[in-house]
């Protein structure tokens, strides 16, 4: 049987990696054992970064709903309560693009949520 060298496959790894490698500093993009380690944990921080950006995302929103909220005399967590006691179905995302975008609907949210009493009029 004749002896198998690995030399096409070997190739395209090596490709494959560095590709995936392009772009890193020195090194990192140029020698393929560094470059494999480089691109694992290129690979762990993404996926750990993928969950990161959620909540990052959730903290963005509610902060720009309790600045919001701040404006009008009241706080966030008064308006989450008003909002499911009154069986209003909004996500924070959706809360805080509406608060920036179109603040008379969000008055007007607000006053279904909490009543006219909770708002604070300028």
């Amino acid at each position: 049987m004749p002896r198998v060298r690995k030399g096409a496959a070997r190739t395209r790894k090596h490709k494959r990696v560095l590709k995936a490698a392009k772009g890193f500093y020195g090194a990192n993009s140029r020698r393929f054992r560094i470059a494999t380690e480089k691109v694992f944990r290129a690979g762990v921080f993404a996926t750990r970064d993928r969950k990161t950006r959620k909540r990052q995302f959730r903290r963005l929103w509610i902060t720009r709903i309790s600045a919001a909220c701040k404006q009008r005399g009241l706080r966030y967590s008064q308006l989450i309560e008003g909002l499911f006691k009154s069986n209003i179905e909004l996500n924070r995302k959706m809360l805080s693009e509406i608060a920036i975008a179109d603040p008379a609907a969000f008055d007007k949210i607000l006053t279904a949520a909490c009543g006219t009493d909770a708002i604070k009029k300028d």
